[in-house]
């Protein structure tokens, strides 16, 4: 077994090219069945590796020394409701090599603006460290994949990253932080369009009608408006092993209470740490569906869980450690509604660790049915969280040996 697993690995990596594919596009939902087709079938063949550190996505990847041989493998590693996103896998490897973002519609090739707006599916990497500051906010095509493994990659200073009516992103390694507002300004989003888009919210990541996205081992702080935000009916997202840092409103699920559309909405937040200097919404919820679960709560100001227009949230296996001198804090809020009506909003905690004061509202009557549909994955003991969460953020990771 051990040397067919290298065998595949050396024929990945002999497959590998560094140029964009001039290829004709193939039909997206063939490209998918045939992913998947092909996941499935690594995953019979290789199993899982298996590093003993209790967080799933990690020990399937990051305890293998040749993961720089076969990055793409990382794609079978999502769980929960964005397991099914496979961003760039078996498309191309695109190396990143110029750090600069000068003209949003016309973007030289070896910059990230020109990999993401191309229509093939594309694995893109960086060739060094790099601090990237867009001059407007990096609007992406489908099948794409942004992997900072091997190197220390900041998108700060400007506007960031922006996935608007697309599918299968996956966002890995980047550092996203000091993210402005941007717009009223014509921006590229594939080679045959570009548009004028209005100011934007200045959001560390945007999320705007898509579907099957995974944003994993990011770290993110201090944006002028949210870290991530997921509204106008995306669904099948994953956000996972991110460490979210010195920011107010962190993350906003859910557009306003009267976009029913986001009813079909469907999150999974696992493993994250949010950590020092954050205020509140570590998630706000409307409308849909939210598993919350293992992650490690640090620090919230005015409430870590909190929604309106009668969300779904499962919290399962979190640690919550209130702030020193509490003596109650509250982790929920119910927003925008009396408790004769929040009251019958299906909220439950089952497993979390509550310390040093922390309490959790629960509500509804938590029927079995609806919460089997919100649980996206098996949760851990809480007890579990601190080990797996201690690599939260993007990783350190070197060319041949364990990230």
């Amino acid at each position: 077994m051990a040397t067919h697993f290298l065998s595949l690995l050396l024929l990945s990596s002999l497959l590998t090219l560094a140029l964009v594919s001039s290829s004709p596009v193939q039909d997206p939902d063939l490209v998918v069945q045939d992913v998947h087709r092909s996941i499935n079938a690594s995953r019979r063949n290789l199993a899982y590796l298996s590093c003993g550190t209790g967080n799933p996505i990690d020990d399937c990847w990051r305890c293998d020394p040749h993961w720089d041989q076969n990055r793409q493998r990382l794609a079978d590693c999502a769980i929960g409701f964005g397991k099914n996103a496979i961003g760039g896998r078996n498309g191309q490897i695109y190396v990143v090599t110029d750090s600069s973002d000068d003209d949003a519609v016309n973007p030289k090739p070896g910059t990230l603006r020109y990999a993401v707006i191309q229509d093939e599916p594309l694995w893109i990497i960086f060739k060094r460290d790099m601090v990237i500051k867009l001059k407007q906010e990096l609007v992406m095509n489908s099948f794409k994949t942004i992997d900072g493994r091997g190197t220390s990659v900041h998108i700060a200073g400007g506007p960031c990253i922006t996935i608007h009516k697309v599918s299968n992103i996956i966002i890995h390694g980047i550092n996203i932080h000091d993210c402005k507002q941007g717009g009223n300004a014509n921006i590229r989003d594939s080679p045959q369009h570009y548009g004028r888009w209005t100011v934007s919210d200045g959001d560390g990541v945007s999320i705007f009608g898509g579907k099957d996205i995974w944003v994993d081992h990011c770290s993110l702080s201090n944006c002028h408006d949210g870290l991530i935000d997921v509204i106008h009916g995306s669904t099948a997202i994953t956000i996972s092993n991110n460490y979210m840092t010195h920011h107010d409103k962190v993350m906003l699920l859910g557009h306003n209470d009267a976009y029913t559309e986001d009813k079909n909405m469907q999150v999974t937040i696992a493993f994250n740490h949010f950590g020092e200097g954050l205020v509140q919404r570590m998630p706000r919820c409307r409308h849909g569906y939210f598993h919350v679960v293992n992650n490690d709560y640090t620090h919230w100001e005015m409430y870590a869980i909190g929604g309106s227009a009668s969300p779904t949230i499962n919290s399962q296996g979190n640690r919550f450690l209130a702030p020193d001198l509490s003596f109650r804090k509250e982790v929920t809020k119910h927003e925008d509604a009396p408790e004769s009506e929040w009251r019958n909003w299906n909220w439950r905690s089952e497993g979390d660790l509550m310390l040093n004061g922390a309490y959790f509202r629960a509500s509804g009557a938590g029927a079995s049915s609806t919460y089997a549909r919100a649980s996206s994955l098996s949760a851990r003991p809480s007890s579990f969280v601190g080990a797996m969460t201690t690599t939260a953020g993007a990783l350190n990771c070197r060319m041949g040996s364990q990230c």
